[in-house]
């Protein structure tokens, strides 16, 4: 494995939770983060979208990957245009050392 490959698992691991934290707000079920979970994991699975496997770091339990990837997505395209940005620096940084 390699540093890339770390980075994107403690960055999946602490979106993942965040976004699991938003299900419950101010002391009720918040019905907008949960819808767009559903479509969220609709898209994923549906498309066949696994965010980790792309970035080769594949997950052995089937549908695991498009599931994590349909609960990164449910975060909007600003969260994962950042997430993408963020891993891209890195990678440029790990490849000029």
């Amino acid at each position: 494995m390699n540093l890339l490959q770390y980075v994107v698992a403690a960055s999946v691991v602490e979106a993942l939770w965040e976004t699991t934290k938003m299900f419950w707000q101010n002391g009720k079920l918040s019905y907008d983060r949960v819808g767009a979970v559903f479509f969220a994991e609709l898209i994923a699975i549906g498309a066949n979208i696994d965010f980790l496997a792309a970035v080769g770091l594949p997950i052995y339990i089937p549908y695991a990957g498009r599931i994590l990837t349909g609960l990164l997505i449910s975060r909007g395209a600003n969260f994962v245009h950042d997430l993408l940005g963020n891993l891209n620096n890195i990678q440029q940084k790990t490849k000029t050392k």
